[in-house]
Formats: C-alpha cells, sequence, structure tokens
C-alpha cells in the first residue's frame, strides 16, 4: 500500500499534467521560488516552507500524521471540519480504520496561504487572450483583499482535532481545481455547442452535475440566454484559489470571450458579465469540487486504497 508521503505526491503529480500554465510554465514557478531561497539569510530560511520548493501547491499538502505510514483507508469530502473528524473518530471506535482524511478545502497554512496561488489566474486570463501585464494588474489587489479576508480566520482548528485523534490530514485544492479544469476545458474543445443551452446540456451528462441536479444544484445560468451563441467558451473560474477580480469580464469581452464556465460567483462578478454581454454559466460547486476530487482518487482507489465519501463529495469512480 502507498504511504501517505507517496499518495500526496502522486496527487501533486496530477495536479501538474492538468495545470493550465503547463509543465513548463510549473517548473518556472519552482525555479523563482528556489531563486528567491537561495538569496535569503540563514534567519530567513528557518521561517521558509521547505516543500514549497517541490510542491507548487501551496493550497495543499500533508498537515498531519505520519508521512512514512502507509494508507489503507481514507474519509474524503469537499470540508473536513472538526466534525468530519470527530465523526471518523467515532468511526475507528467501532473498527472502521481509517487511516486519513483527505479535505479539499484547505486548512493549516494551505488556508492562511490561499491567495497565493491566486497568481496564477493572471497567466489562465493570458491563455485566453488578455495581456499579462493587464491580467497581474487586475488580480493584484483582489490577491491582497483575500489575504486581508483569510488573515483573522482560525486556520488550524481542523488539523489540530485530527492530531488529537491521531488521524492523517491531506488538503488537494488546487490540485482537484487543476483536474476540473482540464476536464471541463477538453470537454468543450471536444464537443461543439453552438449555445449557451448547448453548453449546460453537456454539462448535464456529466454524472456529478446528474447527481446535483436531483438536490436543485445543477447547472445554471447567472447571465446571458440560453439562445444566445456561445463564442469561445472559457472555464476561467475554475481553478486558481478563489473567485477572482469582478474587472476580468471587461478585459475577457475584449478578448473575445462569449462564455465562461464558473463553479461559482458573486452578484458582483454577475454584474459585471451582464454589463459586458458575457454568457455566464454555473456549473456547480460541490459537483465541480467533485469531479476534480474523484479524478484524484480514482489514482487512490487503483492503488487499492479504500474511500468513504463525506461532506458534499458526490462520489463517481471512472476506474474500470
Amino acid at each position: 500500500m502507498p504511504t501517505l508521503k507517496e499518495m500526496y505526491a502522486e496527487a501533486v503529480e496530477l495536479g501538474i499534467d492538468a495545470d493550465p500554465r503547463g509543465r513548463d510554465g510549473v517548473q518556472k514557478l519552482l525555479a523563482r521560488r528556489k531563486k528567491e531561497y537561495d538569496g535569503l539569510s540563514e534567519k530567513q530560511k528557518e521561517e521558509y516552507h521547505e516543500e514549497d520548493l517541490w510542491d507548487p501547491y501551496i493550497d495543499s499538502g500533508i498537515f498531519a500524521g505520519d508521512p512514512d505510514k502507509e494508507v489503507k483507508k481514507i474519509m474524503a469530502g469537499i470540508d473536513i471540519d472538526v466534525g468530519e473528524v470527530a465523526i471518523a473518530g467515532l468511526m475507528n471506535q467501532q473498527g472502521a480504520g481509517i487511516d486519513a482524511l483527505v479535505a479539499h478545502h484547505p486548512q493549516a497554512k494551505a488556508y492562511a496561504a490561499l491567495h497565493e496561488v491566486m497568481e496564477m489566474q493572471s497567466e489562465n486570463m493570458a491563455r485566453y487572450g488578455v495581456p499579462i501585464n493587464v491580467a497581474e494588474g487586475i488580480m493584484r489587489e483582489r490577491i491582497n483583499e483575500v489575504a486581508r479576508k483569510i488573515s483573522p480566520r482560525n486556520h488550524t482548528q481542523a488539523v489540530d482535532s485530527a492530531k488529537l485523534l491521531n488521524l492523517s490530514y491531506v488538503c488537494t485544492h488546487t490540485i482537484a481545481d487543476n483536474l476540473v479544469f482540464r476536464f471541463l476545458e477538453d470537454l468543450f474543445n471536444e464537443k461543439s455547442a453552438e449555445t449557451v443551452g448547448d453548453v449546460i446540456a453537456i454539462l448535464k451528462e456529466i454524472p456529478e452535475y446528474q447527481v446535483a441536479m436531483k438536490s436543485k444544484a445543477g447547472p445554471t445560468l447567472f447571465s446571458g440566454n440560453e439562445k444566445n451563441r456561445t463564442g469561445k467558451i472559457a472555464p476561467l473560474e475554475i481553478t486558481g484559489g478563489t473567485e477572482g477580480s469582478p474587472l476580468i469580464y471587461e478585459k475577457f469581452a475584449q478578448a473575445g470571450v462569449g462564455t465562461i464556465i464558473a463553479m461559482h460567483a458573486s452578484e458582483e462578478h454577475r454584474t459585471e458579465a451582464m454589463k459586458n454581454h458575457i454568457n455566464l454559466v454555473i456549473a456547480g460547486h460541490m459537483s465541480s469540487d467533485s469531479i476534480g476530487m474523484n479524478l484524484v482518487l480514482d489514482k487512490f482507489e487503483a492503488k487499492g486504497i479504500e474511500i468513504v465519501p463525506t461532506s458534499g463529495l458526490i462520489r463517481v469512480s471512472r476506474n474500470k
């Protein structure tokens, strides 16, 4: 059976393979970090998280448990908070044998540093025609805003609870988001969608969205009309930390993007999409996160790891 360290390392490789920046772009990021690290004083190096030199995803990682421990069974969910940790503890009292908790949404330093992964949104915007200097300028203040917003939160609450129960704790945030981004981008490169209605119909063919529809949480339209022609389709509010700047819609319209697929969107984003005549399709938050997590969990399952889904995870295995 794989160790916790091996399990997470495989997840990182999956994230890199699906990263919108490409493997070369990720390697350039790691090279910049190494150069920055080499320029630090010895005192500053003591404060540096050395795993960031090989792991590009600061909002993911192993936060509790022995990295060399073999993993046979995991509880996986979109959010693994104190309640889920307690449930795992109770299940283990009854002999469940859960070795590790795997969360999608970040905890511990992954949560405290969530804003740092948002820089990748600028590069993804550039892939869809927005000049990189414009994209970086738009994103800079939004990144700072998110940093201030999450600063006072209790980042370690769930992880601290897992440690008390001797449970390993892993987050795969941007890792899984990259996978659903790649899944959706490839899907709409392969399938023709002339109208916005076609986009929604294609999304509704995906098992996770079909389950979400039964809970009234399926794909929906926030801006535009189902009869509208799509123009260029871009799954742009999918990966890169959290919701970007509302100023992006004007720039995407200028770059020729007609339809954006997002996991979720605030009213401010909806207003800007409408103002700039962009069709804004909301695929769904938990269901989209579930696609990315499932693509990670399938790899774990193929290694013989048993998976207990919980906390919003719509478990769909694509293993044959």
